[in-house]
């Protein structure tokens, strides 16, 4: 099982490692230590509070970024769903959950499951700004 450190997941998260601290310090997100001592978040923890982040759109107390997105999403993988060919494939980043159609062949090869880390890369020929 794949797990992160609190400036990894701070990352894939879109928040400062000090807000990470203090959602784990307040138990809304489980961590263990390894060998070295480190904070770690289990892949899987990580996966399911990220879901549950972005649809209660609770921050922290971070500034709202200010960004037009860009093509590439780093992100945790938080649902994959294999079919007979094809598969389907989900990835929380920061606030942004993407979806992705693909084959259950690209998926296996690329050992894709629940609470790894990935990047979703989006080609278009539109693109859009928006700012709050």
């Amino acid at each position: 099982m794949h797990s992160y450190t609190i400036g990894r997941a701070a990352r894939l998260l879109g928040v400062s490692p000090d807000t990470v601290r203090r959602w784990a310090d307040a138990g809304r997100v489980a961590t263990h230590r390894d060998d070295a001592g480190r904070r770690l978040i289990d892949g899987r923890d990580l996966a399911a509070f990220s879901v549950e982040l972005a649809q209660g759109g609770d921050g922290g107390d971070e500034e709202p970024s200010y960004t037009s997105a860009r093509n590439a999403f780093p992100g945790i993988v938080t649902a994959v769903k294999l079919g007979d060919v094809a598969a389907q494939v989900e990835i929380q980043a920061g606030p942004h959950r993407l979806v992705s159609l693909l084959t259950r062949e690209a998926v296996e090869e690329l050992g894709l499951e629940v609470g790894m880390e990935a990047t979703a890369r989006v080609k278009s020929t539109s693109v859009h700004i928006d700012r709050p």
